[in-house]
């Protein structure tokens, strides 16, 4: 984990614990709606892939999550794509149905704010995450771990999604 990314050329602050390739996924909970939470731990037996992302509501963040929901309508019933930000969780359900985004899934780190500590790619300064995937197989072990240095960039899908294959 980066101690610092940077917006647009600007060094923004990064908080939480670095999650490294081959580690244990940490348990986080997130939101899924107003009321109900779900666990990390929760997909074990099933391949997860987080796609951190500031807001859904930006062109950047909007593009990500669009190409992971469409990459995920082959990857099968065994893998859970979610993208995960501080949105609060009526925002993501409201960009979900304007996008037609029926193969992901949105959590929120927004109440409790877990997640964002857990992984590392929480920016405490500006109240939201940085942009990074995380895959996690079936037995809760991280194969991929990417902080995008540039928040106004695109993750690298392709390794992201070999990771997910291998």
């Amino acid at each position: 984990m980066p101690d610092t990314v940077t917006l647009k050329g600007n060094p923004v602050k990064v908080a939480g614990t670095e999650v490294k390739a081959g580690a244990a996924a940490p348990d986080a909970t997130l939101s899924v709606n107003l009321k109900d939470t779900v666990t990390i731990s929760s997909f074990k037996g099933k391949k997860l892939v987080l796609a951190v992302v500031p807001s859904l509501d930006t062109p950047v963040c909007d593009l990500e999550a669009q190409r992971f929901n469409k990459e995920a309508a082959s990857l099968g019933d065994n893998t859970v794509v979610a993208v995960v930000s501080m949105d609060l969780p009526p925002a993501q359900a409201r960009w979900c149905g304007a996008n037609s985004a029926t193969n992901i899934k949105t959590f929120s780190d927004h109440r409790l704010r877990d997640f964002g500590q857990k992984y590392g790619v929480y920016l405490p300064d500006l109240g939201i995450m940085c942009r990074a995937v995380f895959v996690i197989d079936e037995t809760g072990t991280v194969k991929y771990a990417e902080y995008v240095p540039e928040i106004a960039d695109q993750p690298n899908f392709e390794a992201a999604l070999a990771a997910l294959k291998a």
